[in-house]
């Protein structure tokens, strides 16, 4: 049976003129981003993170499934469990489990296993991915819908002035037991959000972006 439709609404007339620089103005906007790891201990409002969760949530996804769970954290006992777990898998990854390839891709970054973010940063947001809904049903392209989400996410907390960091320490089945989820969700961010510290580096290997010609192919 087919579900009902309403009219799409939210798509105003625009010119080619105005397209071409409400595109400009966002890709001016995301040139400026820029993943660091010196964060301010500064108070983030706990009103801006649950509206940029809200922002992600509208994320296209599968079936209209919503295949997410966002774990916003302030806590700082909390921050405290999830370093020292983060640091744990950190000290395993970069004392072996990584391999000479991996590391020597890393080096310019300068990141070790050391991870003090995780408590300076006001706010930790775990992102989850649930494999299957409430009642035990399958969910279909999760990834990939977690992934815009994560996407939009990170580009609502820019827009808002505020920095991030997409931290990855592999596993990350601690996260499941520290935020109580399901094991039918899998962690896959650790996004660490907050101001930057006023010393706030960036390696200038980041800074360079591949160019349009080397990313994409346009056809006409």
């Amino acid at each position: 049976m087919s579900e009902e439709h309403v009219p799409l609404e939210g798509y105003s007339p625009v010119t080619d003129v105005q397209m071409t620089a409400r595109a400009a103005d966002m890709l001016k906007l995301l040139l400026t981003r820029r993943t660091i790891r010196d964060f301010a201990d500064t108070a983030v409002p706990r009103e801006t993170i649950e509206t940029a969760i809200r922002a992600a949530a509208t994320a296209p996804n599968g079936a209209n499934q919503q295949p997410w769970h966002f774990a916003a954290i302030s806590n700082p006992d909390m921050k405290r469990r999830i370093r020292l777990a983060a640091e744990e898998e950190e000290r395993a990854f970069y004392g072996g489990r990584a391999s000479e390839e991996w590391l020597d891709a890393l080096s310019p970054l300068g990141t070790d296993a050391s991870k003090p973010f995780l408590e300076t940063a006001p706010w930790l947001i775990a992102i989850f991915a649930q494999k299957k809904g409430p009642n035990g049903e399958k969910h279909y392209y999760v990834t990939e819908s977690v992934g815009i989400a994560i996407g939009m996410l990170i580009t609502t907390l820019h827009a808002a002035g505020l920095a991030t960091l997409t931290h990855t320490p592999a596993p990350m089945n601690f996260l499941r037991e520290i935020c109580q989820r399901p094991t039918t969700e899998k962690p896959l961010v650790l996004l660490v959000v907050g101001h930057p510290a006023a010393n706030a580096t960036v390696p200038v290997h980041a800074l360079q972006k591949k160019t349009l010609e080397q990313i994409a192919k346009i056809w006409e």
